[in-house]
């Protein structure tokens, strides 16, 4: 392990954080790996192999699992590294130790790889990012990574990586373009979830979405696959789907099935369960109406009594999911070299996420009377102070109260004025908060009211006229602010977990927001306590 490792110490907290080229290098080695082992390659396994018992590997499974867990514990006895488990039953966790400090104590054993899989959503963007600063606190020599094995309804990175090499293996290695079926739970299933980014590996892509209604990909992501340009139609089950097929587009050669988890919905849905599984389980006797060559993957495992994919289909061409499952062990093996630098010094690409140029969200606008130049609180002029007009413009005068209230909480602008919601023909619903004799705002003020108000004007008034007029844009990113807060109670910065994070936020759409943890979407209204 000698010379540039680009890879050392990188963590996979969802799947962009290994770009298309970076993906398709794993894929790649990944074929390489595979061809060595049906050749008894010893000398094409040992180029993979890490092969230092002093490298530390911890997988850390708080949630159950076997296909992941057992494929990276057989990924670190290929490696011939020190291979730990952490038995999450008997630990501090149970004493309300936090994660930062169980994994401190962890790093500081010398553990280099931490395969982590929880119920809570973020978990190792957040250890990713403090780790390293306790790694610097004591000069820590080591790099860390961070595996996401599953983290919530939120994504399972290595499963799309898996599932992307199963995918190009049958469409004889072309990323140009793949239309794929998701079938199943939709709305709980994170390996569908993850193929909201993934799938952007390829150049074109045509999804169709089946699933009845209460299981049904949540709209967020919808939306996100089509910003992306994905071609996506909607089908309520398989029935549907299949006696649409002579529709544009067809019925896919590739379908992705995943397991209904209907205990999580409650006793209305267990009622219909029945119903609900029908409408996602594919009949044998309708392997006439897929194209030839139809492939069939699954994550699993399939429901033993239920499974969405019949036993009897296991001995036919449709089968794809048994070497699909097969490969997570080869992938997550290739990973590992990477992470732990035994390959990737003829990497040539990009590194990383693709990097998003900050975009000005300040805009100051000519004094040149086209707006007004003066304003009063009533019938008396304010002389000197702050105006914040178009305040969440064209929303419910329900919505913009609530919101001057927000916005008066965390700016702090209690103090003589008003605030009131305006309606007129032109300008149509608005809010305007007026602060007679308040000082002139700082830069990092008018920086934080853009966070807190976008599409605002900001009016500065001095001597009776507006001094400076400033309109307020959608900031790229909302951050370090202690006000904020995501709403999804499964999130490792949710206030309920007591990790006591700070959540972030990256605009994704023109007035939406995702949680940097979580990648839960809110109105920008909503991020705030």
């Amino acid at each position: 392990m000698s010379g540039h490792a680009p890879f050392v110490g990188r963590s996979l907290a969802v799947i962009e954080d290994m770009n298309h080229q970076e993906r398709l290098y794993l894929y790649q080695q990944a074929r390489r790996l595979k061809e060595a082992m049906a050749a008894g390659d010893q000398s094409g396994l040992d180029r993979f192999r890490i092969n230092d018992p002093d490298f530390g590997f911890y997988e850390v499974f708080l949630e159950d699992s076997t296909r992941t867990r057992e494929s990276f514990k057989n990924a670190a006895h290929f490696h011939r590294m020190k291979f730990s488990e952490f038995n999450a039953e008997s630990s501090s966790f149970n004493k309300s130790e936090s994660y930062l400090d169980t994994f401190s104590n962890l790093v500081g054993y010398g553990n280099r790889i931490f395969v982590v899989r929880s119920r809570l959503e973020g978990v190792c963007r957040h250890l990713e990012e403090r780790l390293q600063e306790y790694r610097r606190r004591h000069s820590l020599p080591w790099p860390v990574s961070f595996i996401n094995a599953g983290d919530g309804r939120h994504e399972h990175p290595t499963q799309e990586l898996l599932d992307e090499f199963t995918f190009l293996e049958d469409l004889n290695w072309s990323h140009e373009k793949i239309h794929l079926a998701l079938v199943g739970d939709l709305y709980h299933g994170r390996t569908v979830h993850s193929k909201v980014r993934g799938l952007g590996l390829f150049q074109e892509v045509q999804v169709d979405l089946v699933a009845p209604r209460e299981l049904s990909m949540p709209a967020h992501y919808v939306e996100e696959m089509r910003n992306q340009g994905f071609q996506v139609r909607e089908y309520g089950s398989i029935a549907e789907y299949l006696s649409s097929g002579s529709g544009v587009g067809g019925v896919a050669p590739q379908w992705y099935f995943t397991r209904p988890q209907l205990e999580r919905m409650g006793d209305r849905i267990l009622r219909r369960q029945g119903e609900l599984r029908a409408a996602i389980t594919f009949d044998p006797a309708d392997r006439g109406k897929v194209p030839p060559g139809t492939r069939f993957y699954h994550p699993l495992p399939r429901h033993r009594e239920y499974p969405t994919i019949p036993v009897a289909l296991d001995d036919t061409e449709l089968n794809g999911w048994e070497r699909q499952s097969a490969n997570g062990w080869i992938v997550r093996i290739v990973l590992l070299a990477m992470l732990g630098g035994r390959i990737g010094q003829d990497y040539q690409g990009p590194l990383g996420s693709v990097p998003v140029e900050e975009e000005q969200c300040i805009t100051e606008l000519p004094l040149d009377g086209s707006g007004p130049k003066r304003y009063s609180e009533g019938i008396r002029p304010i002389r000197d102070g702050l105006v914040l007009d178009h305040v969440c413009a064209g929303d419910s005068a329900p919505a913009i109260r609530e919101h001057l209230a927000t916005l008066i909480r965390v700016m702090e602008l209690h103090g003589p004025g008003g605030e009131w919601v305006s309606t007129g023909e032109k300008s149509g619903t608005k809010g305007l908060l007026f602060r007679p004799g308040h000082p002139v705002p700082d830069e990092m003020m008018i920086r934080k009211l853009a966070a807190v108000v976008p599409g605002a004007t900001v009016n500065v008034i001095r001597h009776g006229e507006v001094q400076r007029k400033i309109r307020l844009g959608f900031p790229l990113r909302i951050a370090e602010l202690p006000e904020l807060v995501c709403r999804n109670e499964a999130c490792i910065t949710h206030p309920a977990n007591g990790e006591q994070i700070i959540p972030r936020f990256r605009r994704t759409g023109t007035d939406q927001y995702s949680c940097a943890y979580c990648s839960r979407t809110h109105s920008f209204q909503d991020i705030w306590k």
